[in-house]
């Protein structure tokens, strides 16, 4: 039984394993009346932070929406800085590390990468208040973006953002480990906001994904996703929900070989180079991974969140009677 089967649907094993969720959920729950009863430290940040965070563990699409207010932000005429825990780097990760599009995976993990091609200052470090000191003592910001951490209370946010899989929900609706949920949906009342990608789960606010132009892994070509209808690729796809990527690309009319991986998982070449000349088509985040091992049948498709006018509107609103009071 995979995991997507234990966590998403309510079957014997979810339901033996119950005990174990609820020693789970007692301890979440007693560390975040800890934290505000400030019977834990945390850190005070002297400008605007904003967190985006899930509920579940896996992908829900906070990496894609943190680029998008990034943007909206700094449209607005914000100074934006991005922290990010790294999580996937395999050297130096005690280390706070600042984040260049050209640095290495090994050292700052894959989705930093991506953030830093927003053009603003990405700094990662395990320690979130770290990342941000840090930031602000080399950078003029007046918001910073927390990529993931809504669970890390050691660091205080003036605005929270939950994103949700707009299909698949909380899943069963369980703790870990008989469920994929890190806290009880009854979190989801003390947030500011709550988006869902792709279908609408209650009162969000509905996150959709463009997708037009595959990017060449190894050269600065593109070409319309398009391109590809009617033939066979192979599709590689090491995010936390893969099925999401696959089915992007079928309703295209393209034809999948699939191939899963682990999130950030750290590639090999003979994992992605295949003994024929079909194209390989993965994400984005894998890509940023295979650029050394890749060659001219590798692409990437490239995807944006798109989200309603208002909401932009509405978390500057927010900012401004945090700063103006």
């Amino acid at each position: 039984m995979t995991l997507a089967q234990l966590w998403y649907q309510k079957n014997w094993l979810s339901k033996l394993l119950l005990p174990f969720s609820g020693i789970f959920c007692s301890v979440v729950q007693l560390r975040y009346f800890a934290y505000q009863r400030a019977w834990l430290r945390s850190y005070r940040s002297p400008i605007p932070v904003i967190v985006v965070g899930n509920l579940t563990v896996g992908g829900t699409g906070k990496t894609p929406l943190v680029i998008w207010l990034a943007h909206e932000l700094t449209q607005r005429g914000w100074k934006v800085g991005i922290i990010s825990r790294g999580y996937g780097r395999t050297r130096q990760r005690h280390e706070i590390q600042r984040v260049y599009p050209d640095s290495a995976v090994q050292s700052v993990g894959d989705e930093a990468i991506l953030l830093a091609r927003t053009g603003c200052p990405v700094v990662v470090a395990a320690q979130r208040r770290l990342a941000l000191q840090y930031l602000l003592g080399h950078e003029s910001c007046d918001v910073i973006l927390s990529d993931d951490g809504l669970q890390h209370y050691a660091l205080q946010r003036d605005i929270e953002i939950a994103v949700i899989d707009g299909q698949r929900g909380l899943g069963n609706g369980y703790c870990l480990p008989a469920g994929p949920l890190r806290e009880l949906p009854s979190r989801l009342h003390q947030v500011d906001f709550i988006v869902s990608k792709t279908i609408r789960w209650k009162n969000s606010i509905v996150m959709q994904y463009s997708t037009s132009q595959l990017h060449a892994v190894t050269t600065a070509t593109t070409q319309p996703l398009q391109q590809f209808t009617g033939q066979t690729v192979h599709a590689i796809a090491g995010i936390g929900h893969p099925e999401a990527f696959f089915t992007m690309l079928e309703q295209q009319g393209i034809q999948l070989i699939r191939h899963r991986f682990p999130d950030h998982h750290p590639y090999r070449q003979q994992e992605i180079v295949f003994p024929d000349a079909l194209p390989v088509i993965m994400t984005e985040k894998d890509a940023v991974k295979c650029t050394s091992i890749a060659d001219h049948r590798h692409w990437y498709l490239a995807i944006t969140a798109q989200l309603p006018q208002n909401f932009g509107e509405k978390v500057v609103q927010r900012l401004q009677e945090i700063k103006y009071g």
